[in-house]
């Protein structure tokens, strides 16, 4: 298998894990509760070594900016079909900017290995 395709599926992974731990924020209720905590935690350290290894091959500055971007909408859809959080237009605005900042990156910069 080609190893860039490994390294973005760790990414991808990482990215679904770190956004799995900060969805469960909330419910650790400030970590005073221990199963939420506990997963939290263990969904953070996941993402990370995930992160870790889509770093073999990604530049650190283009992985963190899809993990950012990525993970912000990710975090956002869960928020709002869990939390029922409310959206107003500058934030729907900065979001869109965030995917398109991501998109350019990946589209056109020289720095991503394609």
């Amino acid at each position: 298998m080609n190893p860039l395709v490994i390294a973005y599926s760790a990414l991808v992974l990482g990215i679904v894990s770190e956004v799995i731990g900060s969805s469960l924020l909330p419910e650790t209720q400030q970590f005073t509760k221990l199963g939420p905590t506990a997963a939290a935690i263990a969904s953070f350290v996941v993402a990370l070594f995930f992160l870790s290894h889509a770093l073999k091959l990604i530049p650190l500055g283009v992985t963190y900016a899809i993990w950012c971007g990525v993970g912000i909408v990710l975090t956002t859809i869960v928020s709002v079909q869990v939390y029922r959080t409310q959206l107003d237009l500058p934030a729907v605005v900065g979001i869109i900017l965030i995917i398109c900042g991501v998109l350019v990156i990946n589209v056109f910069s020289k720095t991503v290995g394609h």
